[in-house]
C-alpha cells in the first residue's frame, strides 16, 4: 500500500492542466463496443480505473493501440463473449464500476450482457436498478445468481419503447441510450440525467449513426438504427479535477492557473466557488486564481441565514466536488451547511479534519455543518488513510494546507482518479513524496 508524505503550509505557483475526464471515460469507452469500426479516443486519463477497463476491453477481444499520449484506437470486430462467463471477468469486473457500463453495448449489439456486482468507492449503495429496469423496458431478460453475485440480461432483440426513469443516474441513463441506438424503433427517456459527459457520449453516438435527440435535456428520443459507424472523438477536460485545484489554490492562498477548463462546461462550479468568497478570473477558456491573501469569506444569503451548498442532479452542483467544498471551509470567514444528498457515506472523512484541528458539526450522514477558521488557526498535519477517490483529493488538499508533515495511507484510492499526481503537484511548488508499501 502506497504512502504520500506531505510537508504541508507553502504556497503554489503555475499552470496545471486538468486530465481527461474520468466519468466520461467510463462511458466513451464502453460506447467502442457497438460497432466493428475503428473508433480513435483523445485525451484519455492516464489513472487506474480507466487502465483497468481498457485491460478489460482487451480481455473481451477489443483490439486496442496506444495512438500517442492519451489517444488510443479501438475496434470490436472479433468479440469473445465466452469471456463474459469466464471466472477471470468475474474476478477483473467486479473491481471496477465502470463495468457497468459495458452492458448496455454488449446487450444492444450481441443479444447478451453480463457483469459481477461491481466494487468501487466505499461511499455509501449505489444501486443498479435503473440500468436494469432501463434494458428490461427494451425487452431483455434479467437474471441473478445470487451466489456469485453475477447480473444477466439478454435478448433477442431490443424494441423501443417510453421509459420513466426513477432516478435521473448518468451511468443509468448511459447504459440505456447505449442499448436503445440499436433497438428497433423509437425510445423516449424521462428525467434522463444531462450532465456534459453524458452529452458527449450522445453526440460521440449520433457522429457513428445514431438517431438522438434531446441532447442536453431530461427528455431523450432515439430511433433505433441497423448499426453503427466509427468516429473520432475527444474527451472534455475532468470538471472534478477542475473544482480540487480550485480548492487547493484556495486552501494554500496560492496563484494558480488551471488551463484549458472547457468553462462553457462547467456549469454551477465557478458559482458555487464563488459563493465561499473565492476569486475566479476567466481568461480565455482558464481559470486563474490569484492568491486569496486575505483569505475568502463565505456569502449568507440575502436574509442573513447561512449558506447551504447540496449537490442536485445536472444542471445542480455535482456530489463529486462537495468535500472539496467542505475542506475549503475549514479556512474560510463564516459557515456553511454542506447537504450530500446522494451517498450516505461520504462525508464520514470528515474526522480526519476535525483531528486536524477543523471546526466540523457531523449533524448526520448526509449532513455537515462547517465553521471556518479565516486562517487564524491553520490545520495541524497528521496520519490518515484515503477512504476514497474524492475524500482522498480533499484530505491531501488539507494537508497540503496543513503546519507540519502529514501522512496519508491508501493513496492507490487517489491514484483512481488522478493522474500522475506527484509530478504534477511538485512541479507548482508541492512538498509532496511518494512512498510504495510492501
Amino acid at each position: 500500500m502506497g504512502t504520500f508524505i506531505i510537508e504541508g503550509g507553502h504556497q503554489l505557483k503555475g499552470d496545471i492542466q486538468p486530465q481527461g475526464a474520468k466519468n466520461e471515460a467510463l462511458q466513451i469507452l464502453c460506447a467502442v463496443l457497438l460497432t466493428p469500426e475503428v473508433v480513435t479516443i483523445n485525451n484519455i486519463p492516464d489513472i487506474i480505473d480507466i487502465n483497468k477497463l481498457i485491460a478489460l476491453l482487451k480481455n473481451i477481444g477489443v483490439k486496442v493501440a496506444k495512438l500517442g499520449e492519451g489517444s488510443y484506437s479501438f475496434q470490436a470486430d472479433a468479440i469473445n463473449l465466452d469471456y463474459l462467463q469466464s471466472a477471470e471477468f468475474k474476478k477483473d469486473g467486479s473491481g471496477l464500476r465502470g463495468s457497468i457500463m459495458m452492458v448496455g453495448p454488449l446487450l444492444a449489439r450481441f443479444g447478451q450482457g453480463y457483469i459481477p456486482k461491481p466494487g468501487g468507492d466505499k461511499i455509501g449503495r449505489r444501486r443498479l436498478d435503473t440500468h436494469f429496469e432501463g434494458f428490461i423496458n427494451l425487452g431483455a431478460k434479467f437474471r441473478y445468481n445470487r451466489a456469485e453475485h453475477f447480473y444477466g440480461v439478454e435478448a433477442d432483440r431490443l424494441v423501443g419503447t417510453d421509459m420513466l426513469l426513477d432516478e435521473a443516474s448518468v451511468t443509468g441513463t448511459a447504459n440505456i441510450v447505449m442499448a436503445a441506438v440499436l433497438a428497433e424503433g423509437t425510445t423516449t427517456i424521462y428525467n434522463a440525467a444531462c450532465e456534459p459527459y453524458l452529452q458527449q457520449l450522445c453526440k460521440m453516438l449520433n457522429r457513428m449513426g445514431a438517431k438522438i435527440t434531446g441532447v442536453g435535456s431530461n427528455l431523450l428520443t432515439i430511433e433505433g438504427v441497423d448499426a453503427l459507424g466509427g468516429t473520432d472523438h475527444t474527451m472534455l477536460p475532468d470538471m472534478i479535477e477542475i473544482g480540487s485545484w480550485i480548492g487547493l489554490a484556495a486552501m494554500t492562498k496560492s496563484e494558480l492557473t488551471i488551463k484549458n477548463v472547457s468553462w462553457d462546461d462547467l456549469g454551477q462550479i465557478p458559482n458555487v466557488f464563488a459563493k465561499l468568497g473565492i476569486t475566479l478570473e476567466r481568461r480565455g477558456d482558464d481559470i486563474y486564481i490569484p492568491a486569496h491573501k486575505d483569505g475568502y469569506e463565505i456569502q449568507n444569503y440575502i436574509d442573513g441565514s447561512i449558506l447551504t451548498v447540496a449537490d442536485a442532479p445536472w444542471p445542480g452542483f455535482t456530489p463529486d466536488l462537495l468535500s472539496i467544498v467542505l475542506v475549503i471551509a475549514t479556512q474560510a470567514r463564516g459557515e456553511v451547511l454542506i447537504h450530500q444528498k446522494m451517498f450516505e457515506s461520504r462525508l464520514f472523512f470528515t474526522d480526519k479534519l476535525i483531528d486536524m484541528g477543523a471546526k466540523i458539526i457531523l449533524c448526520d450522514p448526509h449532513r455537515a455543518t462547517v465553521m471556518g477558521h479565516d486562517f487564524k488557526s491553520q490545520l495541524k498535519a497528521t496520519t490518515m488513510v484515503s477512504p476514497d477517490i474524492r475524500a482522498g483529493i480533499s484530505l491531501l488538499i488539507a494537508a497540503l494546507s496543513a503546519k507540519g508533515t502529514s501522512t496519508i495511507h491508501n493513496i492507490e484510492q487517489i491514484d483512481r482518479g488522478y493522474q500522475h499526481i506527484v509530478e504534477r503537484l511538485q512541479k507548482i511548488g508541492a512538498k509532496i513524496t511518494r512512498v510504495e508499501g510492501n
